[in-house]
Formats: C-alpha cells, sequence, structure tokens
C-alpha cells in the first residue's frame, strides 16, 4: 500500500471517528451547557410520541419498566395511598422508582422520569416519615422560618424514598371552614399564607440574588421540586364545597386569592397545580385566560403547569362524558402535564389524533414540553437520575421529630383557661395522686395526624409510628403520678372523684376534599359526651383535634380549659409540653372561630362579624417549674 493510499485511509478513518463522536455528543447531555440550550437541543430531537409522552403523569399502581418505555412516559406518581405496602421502607420505595426509571432511561433519548408525592405535612404516604402538624396549625405559627425548616426536612424525608418532586405547599386560602381541605391552608387571611410561602425554599433552596423571575430553582439532590396549589381560588367556593364554584369580581381574586403565588413565582416554586374548582363558572381546568394569560404570560411562570388527579375529566359534567374535548380544552388552556393517572392511552391517544388534526397547534405541545424538560434539567434529573440509599437514615430521624414537636408546641392555640381568669387550670401539675385521660383521640396516632396520612382520607388507629397524647402525659408527669386511661370513662369510674384533672382528647375522624365537606362542623356524638360526662365530675382540659374550628359553644361553660391542638401529626409530646408547662401557650388564631354554623362563610373584617373567638385570638401562659400537687 503507498503512502498516499495510506493517508487516504487514515483521513478517511478520522473522518468516520469524527462523524460518529459528533453524532454521540448531543448538547442536552452536557451539562455544561447553558439549561436553554439542553432544552432546544432536546426539543429538536424528539418525536410528537416522545413529546405526549412527556406530558403524561401516570400513578404507580399502573406503571411499569415497559410501559415506561413503550409510552415514553415522562412522569409517575404516588396518589393518596397508592404505596407498594402500608409499611414499605425507604429501601423499597427506591427499588421500585428506580425500576421506573430503567425504563424511561431505556429509551431513545433517555429522557429521565419525575416521581411524585403528596408530602404536604411530611413524607406522610410513608410508614415511618415525621409527620408534622397540618398547615392550619403552622398558620397558628405565624412562624416563616419555622415552616421553611419543616420544608427542609420534608425534602430530605422525601429523597430518602427516592423521590424528587412532592405536590405542596397547598396556598389556598380558606374562606369557610366547611370546605374538607380547609386544614390544607394556613390562614383565612392571605397575608399568613404569602409569609408561609417560605416552605418553598425549604423544599427547593433559596433562590440566588438576582435570579430571573419565573425560572424554577433546585438547590441540588437533597432538595426536591415544590408545587404551588390549587390554581386559584380553591379556598373561596360557595358553602365550602370542593371542587365547587369560587363567586368573586376579578380584584377579590387578586386581593385574597393570587397573592400567595406571586410569591411562590419569586421563590422559584418549579410547578403549579390546577384547582378541581370553578371561578365564576368557568372550569379552572379550561380558564385559558388565567392559566396562560395571567399565570404564564403576566406573571411570567416559566416552571410546569399539572392538571389535578383527573382534573380535566371534571372539565365536563358529569365527569369524563367527552374527553376528547376535556383534552382539547385543558392543553389549549396551558396544561403542561395531565394528571391522567390510570386511563393514560386514553389520553394519549386523544391528544395525538387532535394534534394531527391541528385542533391544538405543535406549538402548545412545545410549550409544555419546554417547561417539563427546563424542571428536569433545573432537578438534575439527567444527571442523577437514579435515587441511592444515602439518605435513608432522614426517614422519621429524631431531628425532625424534634422540629415537628416544636412545631405542634407552636401551634396550640390556648382558648380559654380556668372558669375565672384568677384561677387558671393551665400549666398542669406534673405530680398529682392520679389523673384522667380520656377521650377519641388521646391514644390515636391516625385520629392525631388526620387525612392525607398513610391513606389519602387517613385512617385512625396507630396506622405510622408516633408519640400519642396519652404516651406523652405518662412521659411527662411525675413518676409516682398514676395516669388512668379510658377512652369513654363509665360513670363509676368519674364518681369515684379521687382524681386531680383530666385531660379530655376528642375531635374530627381522619377525612381529605369531599369527604371533609362537612355543614354542621359537630364533632362526632362519642366525643360531646366524654367531654359533658368527664368535666362535670372532674377538673377537666378539653383538648381539640381537628382540621378547622368546630362547634363548641354549648359545652364551653362546663369546660375549665380548651386547647386547639388541630392536627398535631406523629409527635403529641409537643402538646404535652405545652400541657404542663415545659413550655408556655403562644398560638394565636389564624382562622376565627364561630359560635354556629349558621354565621358561615365569616372572615375577619366581614361587617357581620361576631366570633365566639376572634381572628388573633390565644391566651398565653409562661413555662413553669414544676408545681407543688394539688
Amino acid at each position: 500500500m503507498d503512502r498516499f493510499t495510506i493517508l487516504c485511509t487514515v483521513g478517511m478513518v478520522l473522518h468516520l471517528w469524527m462523524a460518529v463522536t459528533e453524532a454521540e455528543y448531543m448538547k442536552y447531555k452536557d451539562p455544561n451547557q447553558p439549561v436553554n440550550v439542553r432544552v432546544r437541543d432536546l426539543l429538536s430531537l424528539m418525536t410528537l410520541e416522545e413529546k405526549i409522552g412527556q406530558m403524561t403523569q401516570i400513578d404507580r399502581k399502573i406503571s411499569s419498566k415497559e410501559i415506561m418505555k413503550k409510552y415514553f412516559i415522562g412522569s409517575v406518581l404516588s396518589g393518596g395511598g397508592s404505596y407498594p405496602s402500608p409499611t414499605a421502607s425507604a429501601e423499597t420505595w427506591i427499588n421500585m422508582i428506580n425500576e421506573f426509571q430503567e425504563g424511561a432511561l431505556s429509551t431513545r433519548l433517555g429522557i429521565p422520569m419525575i416521581y411524585g408525592i403528596d408530602a404536604i405535612h411530611g413524607n406522610n404516604n410513608v410508614y415511618n416519615a415525621t409527620i408534622f402538624p397540618h398547615n392550619i396549625g403552622l398558620g397558628v405559627t405565624r412562624d416563616p422560618e419555622l415552616v421553611k425548616r419543616i420544608g427542609a426536612a420534608t425534602a430530605l424525608e422525601t429523597r430518602a424514598t427516592g423521590i424528587p418532586y412532592t405536590f405542596a405547599p397547598c396556598i389556598a386560602v380558606c374562606r369557610d371552614p366547611r370546605w374538607g381541605r380547609c386544614y390544607e391552608s394556613y390562614s383565612e387571611d392571605h397575608k399568613i399564607v404569602q409569609a408561609m410561602t417560605e416552605i418553598i425554599p425549604g423544599l427547593q433552596g433559596d433562590v440566588p440574588a438576582n435570579f430571573p423571575k419565573g425560572i424554577p430553582y433546585i438547590a441540588g439532590r437533597n432538595k426536591v421540586a415544590g408545587c404551588a396549589k390549587h390554581f386559584v381560588g380553591d379556598g373561596g367556593t360557595t358553602n365550602g364545597i370542593n371542587e365547587n364554584n369560587t363567586v368573586i369580581d376579578w380584584n377579590g381574586l387578586l386581593s385574597i386569592h393570587m397573592p400567595a403565588y406571586l410569591d411562590s413565582i419569586k421563590k422559584g416554586v418549579a410547578t403549579v397545580m390546577v384547582s378541581y374548582s370553578s371561578w365564576n363558572g368557568e372550569k379552572m381546568h379550561a380558564n385559558k385566560k388565567l392559566i396562560t394569560g395571567y399565570l404564564k404570560k403576566q406573571l411570567q411562570f416559566k416552571g410546569f403547569v399539572i392538571s389535578d388527579s383527573q382534573g380535566i375529566d371534571r372539565i365536563t359534567s358529569p365527569p369524563h362524558a367527552n374527553y376528547t374535548y376535556s383534552v382539547e380544552a385543558g392543553i389549549l388552556a396551558g396544561i403542561d402535564m395531565i394528571m391522567v393517572p390510570e386511563k393514560f392511552t386514553e389520553f394519549i391517544d386523544d391528544l395525538t389524533s387532535l394534534v394531527k388534526k391541528n385542533v391544538i397547534p405543535m406549538s402548545r405541545i412545545d410549550d409544555a414540553v419546554r417547561r417539563i424538560l427546563r424542571v428536569k434539567f433545573v432537578l438534575g434529573l439527567f444527571e442523577n437520575p437514579m435515587a441511592d440509599y444515602s439518605l435513608v437514615h432522614e426517614l422519621g430521624s429524631q431531628e425532625h421529630r424534634e422540629l415537628a414537636r416544636e412545631a405542634v408546641r407552636k401551634s396550640l392555640v390556648l382558648l380559654k383557661n380556668g372558669k375565672n381568669i384568677d384561677e387558671p387550670l393551665l400549666p398542669l401539675p406534673k405530680r398529682a395522686s392520679k389523673i384522667l385521660v380520656a377521650g377519641s383521640h388521646a391514644h390515636n396516632i391516625g385520629n392525631q395526624c388526620g387525612g392525607w396520612t398513610i391513606e389519602w382520607r387517613g385512617l385512625a388507629g396507630n396506622i405510622t409510628v408516633g408519640t400519642t397524647i396519652l404516651t406523652a402525659v405518662k412521659n411527662t408527669v411525675d413518676p409516682l403520678t398514676e395516669v388512668v386511661y379510658r377512652e369513654n370513662p363509665e360513670t363509676e369510674l368519674l364518681k369515684s372523684n379521687k382524681f386531680s384533672y383530666a385531660i379530655v382528647v376528642v375531635g374530627e375522624p381522619p377525612y381529605s376534599e369531599t369527604f371533609g365537606d362537612n355543614m354542621n362542623l359537630t364533632i362526632p356524638e362519642s366525643g360531646i359526651r366524654t367531654i359533658t360526662n368527664v368535666c362535670e365530675a372532674i377538673k377537666c382540659v378539653v383538648v381539640i383535634i381537628s382540621g378547622r374550628p368546630v362547634v363548641i359553644e354549648p359545652y364551653l361553660a362546663k369546660i375549665e380549659a380548651l386547647v386547639a391542638a388541630w392536627l398535631p401529626g406523629t409527635e403529641g409530646q409537643g402538646v404535652a409540653d405545652v400541657l404542663f408547662g415545659g413550655y408556655g401557650f403562644t398560638g394565636k388564631l389564624a382562622r376565627t372561630w364561630f359560635k354556629t354554623v349558621d354565621q358561615l362563610p365569616m372572615n375577619v373584617g366581614d361587617p357581620h362579624y361576631d366570633p365566639l373567638f376572634p381572628f388573633g385570638y390565644g391566651l398565653t401562659t409562661s413555662p413553669t417549674e414544676l408545681r407543688a400537687s394539688q
């Protein structure tokens, strides 16, 4: 072979090698490229099938490695109560999620999926997670820094199970406690809700100075993508009926229900979830003016907009009556990712057909996918798609449980303390001969945590790891104090009259969403009976466990001391800390406590305002040393 031939052969080999190298180098795979460059490059390579796959979110119950690969699925979620098993370990969660991720990564372009879960008061679907007080209690604290720390702890416990995305926070402004989601709202006052958006930098990390407005920001593998929900006005529906119509003018919507979204976007929130509810008769899932016109264009939100579960189905009445129309209306309104979450092939087929018929323009599909990819790149999923076991120790850690205990202490509101001001009952003495603890919620973790705990609607019973209020009382009193527990104490026991005092813990059973809508707001009859029987016989403090103010006035005269503990979560020790004077009561109502339901809706500033306990009310006590026995 002559020299020229050799040179030509070498040249051809070199050219082929360079061509192969160029083909292998793709900008979207290069972490040194700007996010927008990576998004643009990847989007240019995608087929319609791959794009629509990215817009589809399915439940883990119907997901598999094969489905992820075949349909290019962009996201998987755990709906409320959707878990590998009720007591699944962090490792089990990670293994399941990684298997789905392997399917996503095995596709032509290897786009990682994003896994989401409702970690709304801790990683609450997961056994042994720290369950923090629901938002209604956190609003009482008026402590944004505390809520930010809770966000950071929740992010760690969510990442501990391999999950990088939570559908939190709920920034609804609940204007009527009859609403079954009122406990997911921090307050009836938008200013408190705005302050509590500090949970977003807790979940996602602090946005750097001069960071572009509206761009999602997530600060690494110990943080998660957040979701401001439910856009917009879900807390203002008529009579507090879930998924109902919010009747309010534009200025009212902007001044009450919208402000927390402005704060959330400033803090770099990654996603926004659309509300099931309507605004002045128009379903939010079909409201292009608000989703595209206001949220995306005017507020310059650059993350992705996600539907609620089967949210587009509810555009029609009855739901799913004309699914093709629902797909068209929801996507054209500006929703980017559809939480299907089960009949996903119907969604994919309908959306594909609508695009091919030019009913939905490709520009709308590209906008959706661009936003989804942006969040995935910002989240670091392309560099670190697989979860590992490095954070499993964070699940239910002692540090997080101490934080939750602090939150419980600060969320308690003392509504009454003694039948006259000169004879307060609280703080209770730790040293007493015998005390009674009674009530349906005294020794019941599930009742203490409320809805969205292990199961979607919650469950009564000791469903996860935690400290009940009864256990906390036993941990706190003097070792010589006899603690007698009866859920429903019999008359004979009460008549013995040998108790120094009684602690009665009653309230609402767990519920969520529509199942919690309640037009009378009374606690179960068994709780009322326990209050009446015990407090007529023994000096008593009543602790109300509830997701909102409830009817209490008829029994108030019988009660020596009254505490609103809301839904405190797993760390019941925080209740005993304050009852016995280890810490003082500091909480102030973030909701108006009504006299009768006939007054509702009634919020601070209303002309007919005549509450039992007004917004901002809360008696205080000082921490005390051990008091003498009674």
